[in-house]
């Protein structure tokens, strides 16, 4: 399959040959939901959690004798009735196992989820990208306006640091490199935007 490769212009520049293997695929729903779960449950970071009444610091003696005193009974001031006691019913973190995906599902769902892009006509490819130094957010606002984007995704053959800081300032664009596809980014976004060095990195690693 052939795709129509555009310059940072935004006019037409060459045609890049796609193999059918990769954007020839059917959509496999169940796959690509399995994929991206696993990479969301693997991207926790694990460090959720509230103290309970036992783990809070201090309360350790009782605040009062039991009676006599007219007051409630009380066995230790880290109540969860008390002001800054422990939570009733606490998130105590359980560290879960990583969720594997195999290499051969690993190429299988990202062949879906760029052969949906092509079909629903949300991939864009460019022959390059070259951002001047020092690198100024306005080039990266011209750049969307002549490929008529509003919100995209970039995915580069590496990282480029000027396109980085040029693009920090603007919610509506995101950067990946190859060795870092971010698949949920990818299927949600509005358009995804391929360099040419990317799409033969992205090839090697698909028919490999």
């Amino acid at each position: 399959m052939e795709i129509q490769v555009l310059n940072q212009a935004g006019s037409k520049d060459s045609k890049i040959q796609f193999p059918e293997s990769i954007v020839g695929e059917t959509y496999n729903f169940g796959l690509v939901h399995q994929f991206i779960s696993s990479y969301i449950a693997n991207s926790h970071q694990g460090t959720k959690g509230q103290k309970n009444r036992s783990a809070v610091r201090g309360g350790g003696r009782k605040p009062w004798k039991q009676k006599g005193t007219g007051r409630a009974r009380a066995g230790t001031i880290r109540s969860p009735i008390w002001r800054s006691g422990g939570v009733t019913f606490a998130h105590v973190f359980k560290p879960s196992k990583k969720r594997k995906v195999n290499r051969k599902m690993y190429r299988s769902a990202l062949r879906s989820i760029l052969s949906r892009l092509v079909n629903e006509e949300r991939l864009i490819v460019i022959n390059n990208l070259e951002i001047n130094d020092p690198p100024k957010t306005s080039e990266v606002k011209n750049l969307l306006l002549n490929l008529n984007l509003h919100k995209a995704v970039f995915v580069l053959h590496e990282r480029n640091k000027n396109f980085e800081i040029a693009s920090n300032n603007l919610f509506n664009v995101k950067i990946q490199t190859i060795q870092s596809i971010n698949p949920l980014e990818l299927i949600t976004a509005d358009k995804v935007v391929f360099t040419s060095p990317a799409i033969k990195s992205l090839e090697e690693v698909l028919s490999g």
